[in-house]
C-alpha cells in the first residue's frame, strides 16, 4: 500500500495550486506605491528622547542628608535598606507621600523591611545614630537581604548610608 499523489483529484489539485502561489508570492511580492506620502517625519526623525532622564550620581547620605528626598513636591524618592541608598522614584506610587510604603521615603527602611512592619516606631529618628540592626532574628536578616536583592534589581542603588557625623 502506497501512497501517491494524483493531481487529478480536485482537493490535491487546489493544494498544489496554493502552494504554487504562495512560493510565487514570496519569490516575487507584490511592489506597490504608496496611495499617500508619509507625512509623520517631514521634519526629521531622530531616536533622542524629548528630554534626557535626570542624571543619577553615586553620593554618600547621611539621616539628615536623605530625608529630603521623600518625593514631596514630585522631587526624586530614595530610601535605604543595610546601608544602600536606592532611588526608588520609578515606584513612587508604592513609595510616594500617599504610598503604601511612603513612611519609608527618604529614610533608612533597614528595620521595617527586615520586620515586614510599616510601622512608623520601626523608623529610627534622623538626629540619631544609625540602627545597629543587632536584635534581629536570623530569619528577619534573610528577609531584609530578599529586599535588598529585589530593589537591587529593580531600582538604581545611588548611594551608600553612613552615620551623620561620619561626613
Amino acid at each position: 500500500m502506497g501512497l501517491s499523489f494524483n493531481l487529478g483529484t480536485p482537493i490535491n489539485t487546489a493544494l498544489f495550486l496554493y502552494i504554487l502561489y504562495s512560493v510565487q508570492r514570496i519569490i516575487f511580492p507584490p511592489i506597490s506605491k504608496p496611495k499617500t506620502i508619509p507625512h509623520e517625519f517631514k521634519s526629521g526623525y531622530s531616536w533622542m528622547p524629548k528630554s534626557h532622564p535626570p542624571t543619577v550620581l553615586y553620593k554618600i547620605y547621611t539621616p539628615k542628608t536623605l530625608e529630603p528626598f521623600n518625593g514631596r513636591d514630585g522631587g526624586r524618592i530614595l530610601l535605604a535598606i543595610n546601608g544602600i541608598v536606592f532611588d526608588v522614584s520609578s515606584g513612587r506610587n508604592f513609595y510616594g507621600p500617599n504610598g503604601m510604603y511612603g513612611n519609608f521615603a527618604g529614610r533608612d527602611a533597614s528595620r521595617g523591611m527586615a520586620k515586614q512592619s510599616f510601622d512608623l516606631d520601626m523608623l529610627t529618628p534622623v538626629d540619631q545614630p544609625l540602627d545597629k540592626l543587632e536584635d534581629l532574628r536570623q530569619d528577619e536578616i534573610d528577609n531584609m537581604k530578599g529586599w535588598i536583592e529585589h530593589f537591587s534589581n529593580k531600582y538604581i542603588i545611588c548611594g551608600k548610608l553612613v552615620e551623620n557625623d561620619a561626613i
